[in-house]
């Protein structure tokens, strides 16, 4: 004899998700997009009214950062202007440094050199770097970026992890994961990255976070990626030029829903939610960061993307722009 669960049971298991699909298919939208959007709506952006800082920080005091790592409040810090990569990173991504190289940025704020990750399809996925640092809170990570304008889509960038501490296999609890929701004492993350609207936006597509932590929303095919938070309006990320990108995260008290994350663009708030529940232990903290960018032939059809990087700066306060010349 078969046994069926009762019908208020299903209704209440595949509702959500139909209405999902219903609402993508009256918006023009694929039921991924429906689901980012309704995730990022379950935190209010508040960057209009916050009393973060904006414009110049630490920053000013240094000519295109130059010394910028003796300062109090920085806890590490890259201008990639000398020796080899290994030397100031802790891994050197799993291409084994096949797609990076240091070239000229042929910008004054960003020096004489800076870090170009070249992703070929068939070839490479592209590639990064890894640091782990002592924790901070809050912490700031400030970079600079700039597109090729031959660039398309990129998948990963630049990622914050919380593991559970910064020796053994301890120091690797926050990576991996893909598609499953963490344990509050295990790991969280959120990666400052470019979104193009699943092809809709022209690449690169506009800045958003994607996080992972222990409260977060699960996609219609009951996997949880990560959840998006994308501020509008928003410009399109302009290719062939450095662009400052600055974001931040605040701790929550464990198992508190008062943990925050915030990113800035050329100095401007963009983007700041709060209300956030990263962790249930106060021994889970963000202490790596991943500098990378990874394509999919997914989204991805040039044969060659080239993303540089400069001025790497995390911090225990507001950064800012790097001083000018």
């Amino acid at each position: 004899m078969l046994c069926y669960p009762p019908l208020s049971r299903l209704l209440k298991q595949t509702l959500p998700v139909l209405a999902l699909l219903v609402r993508g298919l009256l918006l023009g939208s694929w039921p991924g997009e429906a689901w980012a959007q309704d995730a990022a709506q379950r935190y209010r952006n508040v960057a209009e009214h916050s009393t973060l800082p904006q414009g110049p920080g630490l920053a000013q005091r240094y000519v295109a950062d130059a010394g910028i790592g003796r300062d109090a409040a920085v806890i590490f810090a890259d201008d990639f202007e000398t020796g080899g990569l290994a030397g100031r990173w802790d891994d050197v991504g799993a291409g084994r440094g096949r797609a990076l190289s240091l070239v000229e940025p042929g910008d004054p704020r960003c020096g004489k050199r800076c870090l170009q990750v070249t992703g070929r399809l068939g070839e490479n996925q592209g590639d990064g770097l890894t640091r782990w640092f002592e924790p901070a809170d809050p912490v700031f990570v400030r970079f600079y970026v700039r597109f090729d304008p031959g660039c398309d889509y990129v998948h990963h960038f630049v990622t914050l992890r919380a593991n559970r501490g910064l020796r053994g296999g301890d120091r690797w609890s926050g990576f991996g994961g893909a598609g499953v929701r963490p344990a509050g004492d295990e790991r969280f993350s959120t990666a400052l990255e470019p979104f193009g609207n699943w092809g809709r936006w022209p690449a690169p597509g506009k800045w958003n976070f994607y996080s992972y932590w222990h409260e977060m929303t699960a996609a219609p095919d009951g996997k949880y990626w990560g959840n998006s938070f994308l501020p509008e309006p928003q410009e399109v990320i302009p290719k062939g030029r450095w662009i400052c990108a600055e974001f931040m995260l605040k701790h929550n008290a464990p198992g508190q829903p008062d943990g925050e994350q915030a990113f800035w663009i050329d100095g401007r708030l963009l983007g700041h939610w709060r209300s956030l529940n990263w962790r249930t232990t106060a021994t889970l903290q963000a202490n790596a960061l991943t500098l990378e960018a990874y394509i999919t032939d997914r989204w991805t059809k040039n044969p060659t993307n080239i993303v540089e990087f400069d001025n790497v700066v995390i911090a225990r306060a507001y950064i800012g722009p790097a001083g000018r010349p």
